[in-house]
Parts: C-alpha cells; sequence; structure tokens
C-alpha cells in the first residue's frame, strides 16, 4: 500500500546566515523539489518560502527558519512530501513505490525475489533483486514488461545468463 508521504530528499546543510537550508534532493532533478509550496519535517506542514537549485542541491527558504541556529536543528531531517500534491509522467514511478515489490519472469511467472534496491547509474537505473540469488535488472524498456504498483510486481524480460 503507498504511503500518504513520499521520502523527498534530505537537509544537508545550512545556506548563508539567514536560515536557509541545503536539500539533497531524492529525484531524478533536483528542480522538481522546487515546484511545492510545503514539504514535511517530522509530520508537520512547513511552507517554503523559496527554493532554488544550486550545484545539485536545493536551496530553501522555509517558515520559521530565520537564523543559522534555527537552520542548524534541521540537518540531516528527511524532508518529506504529500502524495496528493506531487505528479510524474505516465509510466514512470517513483522509487518508494518500487521498493518491496515482487520481480516475477515474464515467460516462465517463476518469482525472482523482490526489489531491494534501485541503483541510480550514469546510463540508467539498476533494480537490485534479492531472492535465491541477486540479481542486477536495467531498468528499460527491453527489459521490463510490465510495472503494476497497485498489484504489487514487476514482470521482466530476461536474457539467458540471468
Amino acid at each position: 500500500m503507498k504511503s500518504g508521504f513520499l521520502e523527498a530528499g534530505k537537509i544537508v546543510n545550512t545556506h548563508g546566515i539567514n536560515g536557509e537550508v541545503k536539500i539533497q534532493p531524492w529525484a531524478d532533478t533536483p528542480g522538481f523539489l522546487t515546484g511545492f509550496d510545503r514539504l514535511y519535517i517530522d509530520g508537520q506542514p512547513v511552507k517554503i518560502l523559496s527554493a532554488k537549485v544550486h550545484k545539485g542541491c536545493v536551496i530553501a527558504a522555509l517558515d520559521g527558519v530565520t537564523d543559522i541556529d534555527s537552520a542548524i536543528k534541521l540537518k540531516n531531517k528527511t524532508v518529506l512530501l504529500d502524495r496528493d500534491e506531487t505528479h510524474i509522467e505516465e509510466g514512470r514511478h517513483f522509487i518508494a513505490d518500487l521498493m518491496g515489490l515482487r520481480a516475477i519472469d515474464a515467460e516462465t511467472s517463476v518469482d525472482l525475489g523482490m526489489v531491494h534496491d534501485v541503483l541510480k547509474l550514469p546510463a540508467n537505473d539498476v533494480y537490485v533483486i534479492h531472492g535465491p540469488r541477486e540479481i542486477l535488472i536495467p531498468a528499460v524498456d527491453e527489459f521490463i514488461a510490465e510495472t503494476n504498483i497497485d498489484s504489487g510486481y514487476i514482470k521482466f524480460k530476461l536474457i539467458e545468463g540471468m
């Protein structure tokens, strides 16, 4: 079952002396985080006053965080987004929704295990499947037959030797 919130990044540092924070985004592009009015920290909504991309991170000014002392208290906190406020392209999925899905061989219906991790590599993402043995499967159309988040599985087209 999908959670109502998505982990979107981590506050890794302060930025300047006016309370801005540096967020390491957990998204395909850092700009994804700049399109929101609020995020959630420790279960509480926090209004985003401004957000901009800077060197692969997001520099954000948050409501109520006005100086370096209040910003430093947020360091290492995970930021979340309300799932109802997020939108991605058709056929794309949040990594959080892929974790734990059953991995199934599309040809034989054999259960390969479950999606344990998604590696973000330069050429493409790679699914790490934990089962009787660990399998690495590129996250490209040639290997993915079907992704069904609601039913809890991904069907893969495997090649000999996988």
